[in-house]
């Protein structure tokens, strides 16, 4: 008898133990899981933030520093006054924009690097009134070529510092994510070995935990990880063609102000005025590539308005229509749906072209290209809603399997003369519409091509104002 509440005891406690011991173990479970899912989401914004402070800082003084030496070309080639107000006004704003970015930069190497861009900013600036006085005192048609070089050199320094300033950044993001990476692994065994002592003490529990909690986890975990392998991707694409756009239009600008004025020393219908008519024609068609390069490079943001869905497709019917009569191909646009969508209306009528030249090149001659905008439902983002398909379709000859699986590559294509940005400059467009770029095809049947954009859906008060006006 007087064991029982001994043994009684015992066994109270053991339960007691086992209870506290499996909610001990939840415990650790829900904060594992609540401090990896919180870190994911921090990585993902920290990512963001840092990718956007990375590039756009080097991208705006290598974009502003290609305007001035575009501006100072112009007015040495051509004594361009506005071209040298343009030049002020814009150095000035760089300087002051410099200058703010300072307390913006995280490390010391890049406040050290911007520091240093500061001080040849001033060298470029004198550089740049130097030529001012040559061309102000100089009574003669143009200054010579090698009066740019020292120019050229300051704005050569400045651009590489960009460089360097972008690689600066890109190390301090290598090193976020490697931290990030140690933090989540850290984590990570956390939620291994409570999953461990989990299935010593109850299997069932752990089950259910695995099920509900860790396996969304390691999706998001793995979803986060590709995020930034495809972000890290785009980014060096977009940096290293900025970085070749800019090396080849410098260069070009000077080929083509120098021929504009050596075509003025040409006389009318000589072979050497002919041969100075290609060149510029091959200027140009270099001028339109590097244009799409840096499109690509750094799509503009839309400027949003709200429109019925047609108009756009009404604009590039009567704008296209008589080019593709000429090939005998008929441009149509079918009755469509009331529909509004909020658009940038220049952004999208450049898709749309895009489009139907492609769709008239698969036709050749002797084909219809049809025009319509419908309505559906489809999941854009995170959920289904209502939206507008702006669609082009052709009767040409389709997409064969082997061009489909690399269509939206960028500088992939089928044509000789070809750039292969089209379409993934479309599909980032439709992308920042918060939209979709989608197809059909069917070989030696024809291709349809759907612009998918979020429906505007009106209000009963609105929907009532729009009828009283009409």
């Amino acid at each position: 008898m007087a064991e029982r509440p001994s043994l009684s005891f015992g066994i109270r406690f053991r339960l007691v133990a086992f209870i506290v011991a499996i909610a001990g173990m939840v415990g650790i479970i829900a904060w594992t899981v609540q401090n990896a899912w919180q870190r994911g989401s921090e990585l993902r914004e920290k990512l963001t933030a840092v990718q956007l402070q990375s590039f756009q800082i080097a991208d705006h003084i290598r974009e502003n520093i290609q305007l001035l030496d575009n501006s100072v070309l112009r007015f040495g080639a051509y004594r361009d006054t506005n071209a040298w107000a343009q030049f002020q006004k814009t150095s000035r704003e760089l300087d002051g924009w410099i200058d703010e970015q300072r307390a913006v930069l995280s490390t010391e190497t890049e406040r050290r690097l911007l520091d240093s861009i500061n001080t040849n900013y001033d060298f470029y600036i004198a550089a740049a009134r130097d030529i001012e006085n040559r061309v102000r005192t100089n009574t003669s048609a143009s200054i010579r070529l090698k009066d740019f070089a020292d120019f050229e050199k300051q704005s050569q320094r400045l651009l590489k510092l960009g460089f360097v300033l972008a690689n600066a950044h890109r190390q301090s993001m290598d090193s976020f994510l490697k931290d990030s990476k140690t933090s989540l692994g850290y984590l990570q065994f956390l939620l291994v070995t409570s999953l461990a002592l989990l299935l010593v003490t109850g299997a069932g529990l752990a089950v259910v935990v695995y099920g509900g909690l860790i396996a969304p986890l390691r999706v998001r975990l793995v979803e986060s990880q590709a995020l930034m392998e495809r972000q890290e991707k785009l980014a060096s694409l977009g940096m290293l063609a900025t970085g070749v756009a800019h090396e080849i239009r410098n260069p070009l600008t000077a080929i083509k102000a120098w021929l504009f004025i050596q075509q003025k020393h040409l006389d009318p219908d000589t072979s050497e005025r002919a041969e100075a008519e290609i060149i510029s024609t091959e200027i140009s068609r270099l001028e339109r590539i590097v244009k799409e390069v840096l499109l690509f490079a750094r799509p503009s943001e839309p400027v949003l308005e709200t429109v019925a869905a047609k108009e756009p497709l009404q604009q590039v019917l009567t704008l296209l229509a008589p080019q593709l009569q000429k090939s005998n191909i008929a441009l149509v646009l079918e009755d469509s749906n009331e529909a509004r969508v909020r658009i940038d209306l220049q952004q999208i009528q450049q898709v749309l072209i895009n489009l139907i030249q492609n769709a008239a090149e698969s036709i050749g001659h002797d084909g219809t290209v049809s025009l319509r905008a419908r309505t559906g439902t489809k999941r854009l983002t995170d959920r289904a809603g209502e939206v507008v398909i702006l669609e082009v379709s052709d009767t040409g000859k389709g997409i064969t399997p082997q061009v489909e699986k690399r269509l939206f590559d960028p500088f992939f294509t089928t044509k000789d003369a070809g750039t292969g940005l089209g379409l993934s400059i479309a599909a980032r467009i439709v992308e920042k519409h918060g939209g979709a770029l989608q197809y059909q095809t069917q070989v030696n049947r024809g291709t349809t091509f759907g612009v998918v954009l979020p429906r505007v859906v009106d209000s009963p008060a609105n929907a009532y104002a729009s009828g009283q006006q009409t």
